[in-house]
């Protein structure tokens, strides 16, 4: 293999000499290209393919967060209106009538 690896060029550049074959794809590379992965060395390409795919990133999911983000704001606004009404409800029908203010309404009258 050494005898091989002495005469070999790196796969994405071709003026370098190769100091590493990749055990998954059998190409040659340069220290720039190779980088050490589970005790073994490996090109960048096959290193991305060995990766599990970001949550964010698979198709399923990724249209689905953003909406349940929008679900959750629209339900927190309508919460909020909601006891807004009830708390505007909830006060005595003197109070909308302007003649809370003319009646000692703290003294019960």
């Amino acid at each position: 293999m050494t005898q091989s690896l002495i005469h070999q060029r790196c796969f994405n550049h071709a003026g370098r000499e190769a100091v590493a074959r990749c055990p998954r794809c059998a190409q040659y590379f340069c220290r720039e290209c190779v980088t050490e992965h589970d005790d073994r060395v490996i090109c960048a390409a096959c290193l991305r393919k060995l990766a599990p795919v970001p949550l964010l990133q698979r198709r399923g999911l990724a249209g689905l967060i953003p909406f349940c983000q929008l679900l959750l704001g629209v339900l927190a606004a309508w919460f909020f209106f909601y006891l807004i009404g009830e708390s505007l409800v909830s006060l005595p029908g003197s109070f909308h009538e302007r003649t809370l203010w003319r009646v000692g309404w703290l003294d019960g009258e």
